[in-house]
């Protein structure tokens, strides 16, 4: 994993921008940095100028595991093309079935949660996000919420995230199925995907050589992604480069 803007990669931005290329993030973490309480996460005044400038010179995706409805309340009115919630299965096919499994789920995790203090669980409809930040011991916590998903007698998916178990039905698509997806009804010859966590190493494991530049948040020797930013505020470097970057090709 290399650090995106070393000199060494001094090319593969300017080659992005002229390319017909999708440029595709994740939200929390990426986006807008990690808050204690999830309600309170937004981007900074700057990377929200940023991106609502990169929407109107790319198309542009974001790509989170919040439900679909609560992250397109978080982009602010920017011309974002798709907005894709639920880890990748939302908006999609089988919604019905999907959120019939999870609504059983749910009431199943409820009740065997119920004792275990610091659990949060938040229904996004068409998956569970199990928050544990808030337990003194998160460790057992952890532990408890694992072994109440292995018990189900529903088939789910379980992507660990910083301090979060999600549950997702097994059937759903996941992010990299909605990145290539995406990818294909822009008719891109290319895209670029940012993410942070566990939840994207859907995307980062793909095998898309020359058709997909995929970057981490922070340096990760476990990642798949090829390579990172320093941290979560580098993304507005990020963002500038490739506007200005855009606005100097033949395109604008």
């Amino acid at each position: 994993m290399r650090h995106l803007f070393s000199r060494d990669n001094g090319d593969l931005l300017a080659q992005l921008a002229w390319a017909r290329a999708l440029v595709a993030f994740d939200f929390d973490g990426t986006l807008a940095p990690i808050v204690a309480a999830r309600d309170d996460a937004w981007m900074r005044p700057r990377t929200r100028e940023l991106f609502a400038r990169l929407c109107e010179l790319y198309p542009c995706a974001v790509i989170s595991g919040r439900s679909r409805r609560d992250v397109a309340e978080r982009l602010l009115g920017a011309k974002v093309r798709h907005v894709v919630g639920n880890h990748g299965l939302e908006p999609g096919g089988h919604l019905p079935r999907f959120e019939a499994e999870i609504a059983r789920a749910r009431a199943l995790l409820t009740a065997s949660l119920a004792g275990v203090g610091g659990v949060d669980l938040e229904d996004k409809r068409y998956s569970i996000a199990l928050h544990y930040r808030r337990a003194r011991a998160k460790r057992d916590a952890r532990a408890a919420i694992l072994a109440a998903v292995a018990a189900l007698p529903v088939e789910t998916r379980v992507i660990l995230g910083k301090l979060v178990v999600n549950v997702v039905p097994a059937a759903a698509p996941n992010k990299g199925d909605a990145l290539l997806e995406l990818r294909r009804q822009e008719r891109a010859d290319t895209a670029l995907y940012v993410g942070d966590d566990v939840t994207d190493e859907d995307v980062f494991e793909l095998d898309q050589p020359g058709r997909l530049l995929t970057a981490r948040i922070g340096a990760s020797r476990t990642s798949a992604a090829a390579y990172f930013l320093r941290d979560q505020a580098e993304i507005d470097l990020l963002l500038l480069t490739l506007v200005r970057l855009r606005e100097q090709s033949p395109r604008t």
